[in-house]
């Protein structure tokens, strides 16, 4: 059954699971909603088909061997069609079989059985690909919310009285994180995930230092306006709207 999101729910990235083995299928939706993913769940070409039909899904984790339309032919289907990313996965594990999968338009492939830690680590790696290829073709060099202005070119954060505001690396890269993903709750390793980048280095793992320094720097020009909010037990979320120019 596909895990919903209720309306007050953030959205959260949908994932769509299909391998013939049930066993497999729960481990690995179970895990991955664990961890904040939207997943659901298909035994064959048929069930992911309709599946896709009910609504975007952001990324196929899909197996080889299937009944049918195997996992090589749906993955040239869904990548002749401009389709979600495809992560592939293969109890032969061979040389040949992943470069045929790749070659095919997938966009990793791992063989079976593998461990859930390392799928939930290539899929984030994946849908972050995903976001950067689809913020670079949206356009807008920067964001503004709440009067503030971040300039992404620049790394500049403008206050609402126009005063630059110095941010670190690690500040502004966790900024950056929120405002591209506003009005939706991340967990801290999220956070870590979508703010580290080629800034790793210069990033405190201490997400919670990070953020609250970062929320000093807003309250300056906030108008008291919580623009972090602590969500209990789940993470942060960004509540002002944000506008790309």
């Amino acid at each position: 059954m596909p895990r919903m999101d209720t309306a007050a729910d953030p959205p959260a990235a949908r994932i769509l699971m299909v391998d013939d083995d049930p066993g497999i299928r729960d481990v690995v939706s179970d895990f991955l909603g664990k961890h904040g993913y939207a997943v659901e769940t298909a035994g064959d070409a048929r069930e992911m088909d309709a599946a896709m039909a009910r609504g975007p899904i952001d990324l196929v984790v899909l197996d080889v061997m299937l009944p049918g339309e195997d996992g090589l032919a749906i993955c040239r289907r869904l990548s002749g069609s401009d389709g979600p990313p495809i992560i592939m996965l293969s109890a032969m594990g061979e040389d040949t079989d992943r470069i045929v999968g790749l070659e095919l338009g997938a966009d990793d492939y791992l063989p079976k059985p593998c461990n859930p830690r390392e799928l939930l680590a290539r899929v984030r790696a994946v849908l972050r690909r995903a976001e950067l290829r689809g913020a670079g073709g949206s356009g807008g060099a920067a964001c503004e919310f709440a009067g503030w202005r971040l300039d992404l070119m620049r790394r500049e954060l403008r206050s609402p009285d126009s005063v630059v505001v110095n941010l670190s690396s690690g500040e502004f890269s966790l900024l950056r994180a929120f405002v591209e993903r506003p009005q939706r709750v991340l967990t801290r390793d999220q956070l870590l995930d979508f703010a580290r980048g080629p800034d790793s280095d210069a990033f405190d793992r201490a997400i919670d230092v990070q953020i609250s320094r970062l929320r000093r720097k807003l309250d300056d020009g906030a108008a008291g306006q919580d623009l972090i909010r602590t969500v209990r037990n789940e993470g942060y979320m960004f509540s002002a709207k944000v506008r790309r120019t």
